[in-house]
């Protein structure tokens, strides 16, 4: 079997940029257009977390169905709550040991919304999928390290649990592609149920 052919389905926007959710789909077996939404962000107010991401991933994804309205579009939103604190992407290598010490030897959380949607079709699915993260205790001196990398610095949290920030992590609770940026799963079973993939 190879398991690099694609699957039968309709045409698929990603309203993206991410290359992390790009590749867990392709590896999936899907065939994507990337059109990348550029909405801002900071213009949509805060809220519980799971509605949070969910209300982004919504309006990403029906900024691009607006324009390709025959088209199906997957719109997603990741983010890394502590302490009820939304951990954003560190700009700085400070910031980024500061958000390394406050995720050392703790439990935080990853939520990831993701809208599914066609308007010709008028059919549209929300979900949001949350993943348990442990730390484990980290010296100064690995926090420095890591921070030195140029890993942290496009990632919510500061961290990517597909790379170097592997070491970092104790253990999930949940979907592990979740924490990457798309729980892959969830995803698939969504894109089954609306019929939009054929195996």
């Amino acid at each position: 079997m190879n398991p690099t052919k694609h699957i039968s389905h309709d045409p698929i926007i990603l309203a993206s940029k991410s290359p992390r959710r790009k590749e867990l789909l392709e590896q999936a077996g899907l065939v994507l257009e990337i059109l990348a939404s550029n909405i801002d962000e900071n213009a949509v107010p805060l809220s519980y977390p799971k509605d949070y991401v969910k209300n982004l991933s919504r309006i990403k994804a029906d900024h691009i169905a607006k324009t390709r309205p025959d088209h199906w579009v997957i719109g997603a939103d990741t983010i890394v709550v502590v302490d009820d604190l939304i951990l954003g992407k560190p700009k700085t290598q400070e910031e980024s040991i500061q958000m390394l010490n406050g995720l050392s030897n703790r439990c935080h959380c990853v939520f990831t919304g993701f809208t599914i949607c066609c308007h010709t079709k008028k059919k549209s699915i929300t979900r949001s999928i949350e993943t348990k993260v442990s730390f484990k205790n980290l010296s100064p001196g690995e926090m420095q390290w890591y921070a030195a990398t140029n890993e942290p610095y496009d990632k919510a949290g500061g961290y990517g649990i597909q790379g170097i920030g592997a070491f970092l992590v104790r253990k999930i609770e949940g979907s592990y592609s979740n924490v990457v940026g798309l729980p892959i799963c969830e995803v698939m079973e969504t894109l089954v149920a609306l019929g939009i993939i054929k195996f």
